[in-house]
């Protein structure tokens, strides 16, 4: 069965649609808890993951590294139980994470007017309007901003979903029905395999992409990386032979990879900041 992704305004009630429709179909139900909880299992902490917890991150550069390790790791995360399949993402920009699979994703989004959400969330938390209103407004703005930021994408453009749900209008059992009938339309059933070797190789992207920017004697951000049934292709820049044989040698250890072509440039200057701009994956 394809992949279920999750985009949510707060107060949309897409945390209880989405709760159900994995239910309903037997899928993992991969929420911020969950995530949280398999992120602390592999070794990361409750302030790493607070930090890109769909929000951008402040303007420090080397603050700036180890959010992006930190966010790296938890898209691996991510993918790798995408890789299972019968999985419902919730957030996290799992949307855009697997942009690049062609069909296998459906992709789903739930909105409703700013003013019913904040009476939604003011009920449920049990809040002062104007209090409820504020954390509505600082979530939307936090959320946008972590997609901007991350995956340079608008994250109100419907043309990035399959499904736009407006939940002003509908019940929440008939939200479920549109999602659970959506995800089983036979252009989502196609491909199923191609898809299966497309998020392997986003894994061994990702697992490189990591060895490389937490490796202290590499100044690799601006290392480029692509990987295609498991070819991986290097190119950007370095700053000397010395990094680009450390980049090799950390790709020949990732499993999976069947062949390497380098195409890494070497240039001995350096920018003022070493993260002026995000690195390509792929």
């Amino acid at each position: 069965m394809p992949i279920i992704t999750v985009s949510r305004e707060m107060g949309s009630g897409g945390f209880l649609v989405s709760e159900r429709v994995a239910e309903k179909l037997g899928y993992m139900f991969l929420d911020g808890e969950a995530i949280r909880e398999m992120a602390q299992n592999c070794g990361l902490s409750a302030e790493s993951i607070r930090k890109v917890d769909e929000k951008p991150p402040p303007f420090d550069a080397h603050l700036d590294q180890l959010v992006e390790i930190d966010l790296q790791q938890i898209e691996l995360l991510i993918l790798q139980a995408a890789r299972k399949g019968n999985v419902l993402i919730y957030g996290r920009g799992a949307h855009f994470i697997l942009g690049e699979l062609k069909g296998g994703v459906f992709r789903v989004r739930f909105i409703a007017p700013f003013e019913e959400r904040v009476e939604r969330w003011a009920e449920r938390e049990w809040l002062d309007p104007e209090l409820a209103r504020e954390m509505v407004r600082k979530s939307d703005q936090q959320r946008a901003g972590f997609i901007k930021y991350y995956f340079d994408r608008n994250w109100d453009n419907p043309l990035e979903y399959d499904l736009v749900i407006n939940t002003s209008r509908i019940t929440l059992d008939s939200a479920v029905d549109l999602v659970c009938k959506g995800v089983k339309d036979k252009n989502l059933l196609k491909s199923q395999e191609e898809n299966r070797k497309a998020i392997a190789d986003l894994i061994i992207q990702k697992q490189l992409r990591i060895a490389i920017l937490s490796t202290a004697d590499l100044d690799g951000y601006h290392v480029e990386i692509s990987c295609q049934d498991g070819v991986v292709t290097l190119g950007g820049h370095v700053h000397s032979r010395e990094e680009q044989k450390l980049v090799m040698e950390m790709a020949k250890t990732i499993d999976g990879i069947r062949e390497i072509w380098d195409g890494i440039r070497i240039k001995p200057y350096r920018t003022t900041s070493p993260y002026p701009i995000k690195p390509f994956d792929g």
